[in-house]
């Protein structure tokens, strides 16, 4: 048996937002696991919130809580040539 792969999508997860339940449901779809990382979380050592995962997706429909966690997040994975999907 393999491990599954691990995405940080990071936003801020709210789960009345029709859209962030569909991220969910398309991630579980393709096989993978992912974890929701609040942009308030990223703080100021993105590697260390971010390290273990495989992948990052930013959230689709957030404002987002701290706009300089997303873009954190956005740089760790340019910086270190992670896959990284925006939306």
């Amino acid at each position: 048996m393999t491990d599954r792969v691990r995405i940080a999508v990071v936003g801020d997860f709210n789960a009345q937002n029709a859209t962030h339940r569909a991220t969910n449901d398309a991630i579980a779809h393709l096989g993978l696991d992912a974890d929701w990382v609040a942009t308030e979380a990223v703080g100021d050592d993105a590697k260390a919130r971010l390290s273990a995962h495989a992948a990052i997706w930013i959230a689709p429909a957030s404002p987002y809580r701290d706009m300089e966690g997303a873009l954190r997040a956005i740089r760790y994975a340019r910086e270190r040539g992670v896959p990284l999907v925006g939306t």
